[in-house]
């Protein structure tokens, strides 16, 4: 009878009232499921090693300091959840259970105060997080998520914890005994101290050798924004009351008093902006960051390449990989750049920056003698004049005509101007190593290589900068900053190690094996082999390669 009015029925109303008890019998470790994602966490990293490494930061009396596990796995949680101010992420952590079981602080237990946490990061030196970092990859490595055959390099810029407003005038020391001692101090272990100094430490010196790029930056702004208001106190508002700010704001006349290592950048399309640089290395097997570092947002992308490469040899070396390839965009391309991989013998596909030219119209190159021979007209032969440094400090090899020979050549005008009587023709010291790049270029391999590199680095980067704390630095300085560089990419590390199923990979390729002897179109086999060849890259076979 119960059971036919229960189907005949509905069920009544409920409503819950919440009436708080004196005392509760609850374990912090029943309220969190087992397979929550901080419990495994928790099991797969050990973080005792930093007692040891952080244990020299610290003096053998007065209060004790918070847990530098605790710290650095409160730091897990900030970049894993993409939360940048250490204020809203201690409250986040607080109102987690699953977090304060991870941290082990019970439910009663205050977390640290949010300053500690900032406090702390400042303590510690860069060392103890590439340490963290090299822990991290050690284990994708040991879980066969690193092949080390090709590796892709690009930057990003990441806005710096200072604004434009903070920008002031750099000054220009015209004593050379001032000039010297900070030229000398800035490139020497040594120091050279000045008796009776009174240089105003607020406002930093500027070289003899920097004060030639000042002189040609305020040439250049007098004659491009001759009628905007030259005076650096005077100010222009819109329409909207807000304020404009010059356009001709330089790294080489201004610096921020907020964050001295911040640079003013920018994007096609974006505004400038103070920013730094940050630097990854991906390897293509399963998108692992192999390294990571940030450098100053002033440098361009063929200068950083050398020590990015550095950091990524000495981390896979760590773990008995050795750096085969690397690929990377147009930005890394330059004279020193392709120097530097040519002496370590590093197999680099860059292609060659846009006015890189390949050959010279109407001439032929005799590297026997050095020069160019012309062909066409009255034949005119082009030595080698020496090597000069042009305004933007590149070297460059000066090859030139006689005046005698092309002042009567019908092609004159044509080829050396109006007004010109001979022919000159200037190339980079470099030119045959970035002829062999363009060589090398054209292969088919070439072009595979940087769809790899597309598809390889540019989703990490977009995934650390949206999603892993790496938009901006909540600190100022470079070290600050190549701290926050590192922290974003070992989480994006230990994200893919925690997701990464070997066995589900094996499966995937003996499946696509049994398809691929069973299958008789053509088309199918082909896109079977791929997807095989690119699955055996965890196994670091040579097989298809």
């Amino acid at each position: 009878m119960k059971k036919i009015l229960a189907i005949i029925l509905p069920p009544m109303q409920g409503r819950k009232d919440f009436t708080p008890k004196m005392l509760y019998q609850v374990h912090l470790d029943a309220l969190v499921p087992e397979d929550n994602f901080y419990r495994r966490l928790d099991a797969t990293l050990e973080l005792h090693f930093l007692y040891k490494e952080t244990k020299k930061y610290y003096g053998t009396e007065g209060q004790e300091s918070i847990d530098p596990v605790v710290f650095f796995k409160i730091m897990l949680v900030g970049y894993l959840n993409n939360i940048n101010s250490d204020r809203a992420l201690i409250r986040f952590c607080a109102n987690c259970l699953d977090i304060r079981l991870f941290l082990r602080y019970d439910i009663d237990e205050s977390l640290p105060w949010f300053s500690t946490i900032s406090r702390t990061r400042q303590l510690y030196g860069e060392d103890v997080f590439l340490i963290l970092f090299k822990k991290i990859l050690s284990l994708c490595v040991e879980k066969g998520m690193v092949c080390g055959k090709r590796q892709a390099v690009d930057s990003a810029f990441i806005k710096a914890n200072a604004s434009m407003d903070s920008l002031v005038e750099k000054e220009v020391i015209e004593n050379d005994v001032e000039a010297y001692a900070q030229e000398f101090n800035e490139n020497s272990d040594e120091k050279i101290i000045l008796p009776n100094s009174k240089k105003d430490k607020s406002k930093k010196t500027i070289t003899s050798e920097r004060k030639k790029h000042i002189e040609q930056h305020h040439a250049w702004k007098a004659k491009e924004y001759k009628d905007q208001p030259s005076n650096k106190n005077s100010k222009q508002i819109d329409e909207h009351g807000n304020l404009i700010r010059p356009q001709f704001l330089s790294n080489h006349t201004h610096e921020s008093k907020t964050d001295r290592d911040a640079r003013i950048s920018v994007k096609p399309g974006k505004a400038r902006q103070l920013n730094y640089f940050g630097q990854i290395a991906v390897d293509d097997a399963h998108h692992v960051i192999t390294a990571a570092c940030s450098d100053y947002a002033d440098k361009r992308d063929a200068q950083c390449l050398e020590n990015i490469i550095e950091i990524t040899k000495e981390n896979l070396a760590e773990n008995e990989i050795t750096l085969n390839e690397i690929t990377a965009d147009t930005g890394y391309s330059s004279g020193e750049a392709l120097k530097y991989l040519d002496k370590n013998n590093i197999d680099a596909y860059i292609p060659n920056f846009g006015q890189y030219i390949p050959h010279r119209e109407g001439f032929i190159y005799n590297k026997k003698l050095d020069q160019y021979e012309c062909q066409r007209g009255n034949k005119a032969i082009l030595p080698c004049k020496g090597v000069r440094t042009d305004s933007k400090g590149y070297s460059k090899k000066t090859y030139r005509s006689s005046e005698s020979i092309c002042k009567d050549c019908p092609f004159r005008e044509q080829c050396c101007g109006k007004t010109t009587k001979f022919k000159k023709i200037d190339d980079s010291i470099h030119k045959p190593l970035y002829d062999k790049m363009h060589i090398k270029m054209q292969s088919p391999y070439a072009k595979r290589m940087s769809r790899i590199r597309s598809r390889t680095v540019e989703p990490v980067l977009g995934t650390l900068k949206n999603f892993l704390n790496m938009q901006r630095v909540n600190t100022r300085g470079i070290q600050q900053a190549n701290k926050q560089v590192m922290m974003a990419a070992l989480c994006y590390n230990l994200k893919k190690l925690m997701k990464f199923n070997r066995l589900k990979v094996k499966y995937n390729i003996q499946q696509a094996e049994i398809k691929l002897k069973t299958t008789s179109n053509h088309f199918k086999k082909a896109i079977l082999l791929l997807m095989i060849r690119n699955r055996l890259s965890l196994h670091r076979t040579q097989i298809f390669t």
